[in-house]
């Protein structure tokens, strides 16, 4: 072993033996110098007497980085100036990126190449939302590490891999963000653009979108996309239109209506079970009854692409939200409204008093009757 390497080593033991906390650190610092300046000319050998050293240094810093400021500072300068060494010492890098202090850990999980693929799925397994975020930011991950992370299901995560153009996924991994989107619209619109979303998935998550996803979606495909999800939102369409693109016949909604109404039975709860069983002339036909109203007046607001027209019937009739909300729904075949949508009709319904959606109701009959 050549003298420089055995000085090293004695430095080293030194600074571990001494039990002083600045002479480890100024340690450490000294030994990465050392190996930064010549590590693209060492051997096998040299790189592993430098990760055995380096790793003993961290392992006795660790423990007082739990408390101290400065060794944990220490040791996240270390990750940063390790991480984009190919070189770098192995050992060193690992026992980095499992340190449970995101700053130390982020450099190395984020850049360094001497991390495997095993290693970084056994991160994915047993770290937190912050260490896999590093981990997805990745220039370029295997399907086996992105099915680990997504496995995990943090939104956050998700969101990174889906927007990481060097991110492979496999269709398993793709299903768990597609159920993802169907809460999140900006993950919906950045998953529906990827190109290596399989055909079934983005049928999937194009049924289950808003009409303003959809349109959005659209408006972001790239080139070599469009047509394929301008198709995709066709074929969808066809089953999950509103259901204004059928006709319907109340005459059998308006009977059933009436005998509840005889037998005392005609309240929120029934037109609740309509609706969420998406019974659409029985839900425009107890609606209707409900608010005092015609299926004449309800019909066309229920049609209508706007939301604020249907909450004034369901607001003359005292409906709850929950009763509103389902209402809303059942003016779709299938599918759903996004969240933002539904949070501003409730805001516009808990506005609306019952005394103007009295009012409104009046003059849209009188309308109704004249027209």
């Amino acid at each position: 072993m050549p003298d420089a390497d055995l000085s090293i080593v004695d430095e080293v033991e030194a600074a571990i033996n001494a039990g002083s906390a600045e002479k480890r650190l100024d340690t450490i610092k000294r030994v990465t110098d050392l190996f930064m300046a010549s590590a693209g000319r060492f051997n096998a050998e040299q790189i592993e007497l430098f990760d055995d050293v380096l790793e003993r240094l961290v392992k006795t810093i660790e423990i007082r980085a739990i408390a101290d400021v400065s060794a944990r500072i220490a040791l996240a300068e270390a990750s940063v100036r390790l991480a984009p060494i190919a070189q770098a010492p192995p050992s060193v890098v690992r026992r980095l990126a499992r340190n449970d202090e995101i700053t130390v850990a982020r450099p190395v999980l984020t850049e360094s190449a001497r991390l495997s693929d095993e290693d970084l799925v056994e991160i994915a397994d047993t770290k937190g939302e912050q260490h896999l975020l590093a981990v997805a930011g990745r220039w370029w991950l295997k399907e086996v590490v992105t099915d680990a992370l997504l496995a995990r299901r943090y939104p956050s995560v998700s969101r990174r891999i889906v927007n990481n153009p060097g991110a492979r996924v496999s269709a398993a991994g793709f299903a768990i963000v597609v159920a993802q989107a169907e809460s999140d619209p900006e993950l919906a619109i950045e998953t529906g653009v990827r190109v290596d979303l399989p055909p079934e998935l983005r049928h999937r998550l194009l049924r289950h979108a808003t009409e303003e996803v959809r349109s959005r979606l659209l408006s972001r495909a790239p080139p070599h996309l469009f047509e394929e999800i301008r198709s995709a939102i066709a074929a969808v369409s066809a089953g999950a239109n509103r259901e204004m693109s059928r006709g319907h016949d109340f005459a059998a909604a308006r009977r059933l209506v009436a005998l509840l109404k005889d037998k005392g039975e005609l309240n929120e709860t029934a037109l609740f079970e309509f609706a969420k069983a998406r019974k659409y002339e029985e839900t425009v036909a107890a609606l209707a009854e409900l608010s005092q109203s015609t299926i004449e007046v309800v019909r066309p607001l229920m049609q209508s692409l706007r939301d604020d027209g249907v909450l004034v019937p369901c607001k003359a009739a005292g409906l709850g939200w929950e009763t509103v909300h389902a209402v809303l729904e059942s003016r779709f075949a299938t599918g759903s409204m996004g969240p933002r949508e539904l949070a501003v009709a409730r805001v516009q319904f808990a506005k609306l008093t019952t005394e103007n959606a009295w009012r409104l109701l009046r003059f849209w009959q009188v309308k109704s009757s004249t027209s």
